[in-house]
């Protein structure tokens, strides 16, 4: 495994886009989702979407640490996600910007 910063993409990204890298204060996130279900109930109508992010431009061995790592937004889902994530992303790209 290599970290983000080493990777082709990362460095691609730099290429096309220098004026954001050599900001200091411009920061790289990564946004990870994974449903949770916190009855371990397989066939519950419900579960809940966990949005955390991490940033990129620390080291590779405190980018995931859970100290480094953000809880964003816990959306509540009756099996809808697919149709409305956007709408809940929506409110946190504001924030962001």
């Amino acid at each position: 495994m290599i970290h983000h910063f080493n990777g082709e993409a990362w460095k691609n990204y730099n290429r096309v886009h220098p004026q954001f890298s050599i900001k200091p204060r411009n920061i790289c996130v990564g946004l990870y989702t994974n449903e949770f279900n916190p009855f371990r109930i397989s066939d519950a109508p419900y579960s809940y979407w966990l949005m955390i992010f991490t940033v990129y431009n620390l080291p590779s061995q405190m980018c995931m640490m859970l100290k480094f790592m953000f809880l964003s937004i816990v959306i509540f889902d009756f099996n809808s996600v697919c149709r409305n994530m956007e709408v809940c992303l929506r409110l946190l790209i504001d924030e962001l910007k």
